[in-house]
């Protein structure tokens, strides 16, 4: 009977570890995205002057005003 318990103890402190941890992962690269942004002015201008697109400031700031509100959308969901 006892080993039982020692199972059932073992698998419960695993789950908990499993859903603590993911919650502290997902915190954590969260803080390290709105710090760190994907896509930054300079990479925007590549990215339109692949498009055949010239950047002008006022688009590039436009763009990523866009995707700002986007993010901040995403992270109060």
């Amino acid at each position: 009977m006892s080993t039982i318990w020692v199972v059932l103890i073992a698998l419960a402190a695993l789950i908990i570890g499993v859903v603590i941890g993911f919650f502290i992962a997902r915190k954590t690269m969260m803080n390290y995205l709105k710090k760190n942004p994907p896509i930054n002015e300079q990479m925007l201008r590549t990215m339109m002057m692949q498009m055949g697109q010239k950047p002008s400031q006022k688009k590039v700031n436009q763009m990523m005003r866009a995707m700002n509100q986007q993010m901040d959308q995403s992270n109060k969901k």
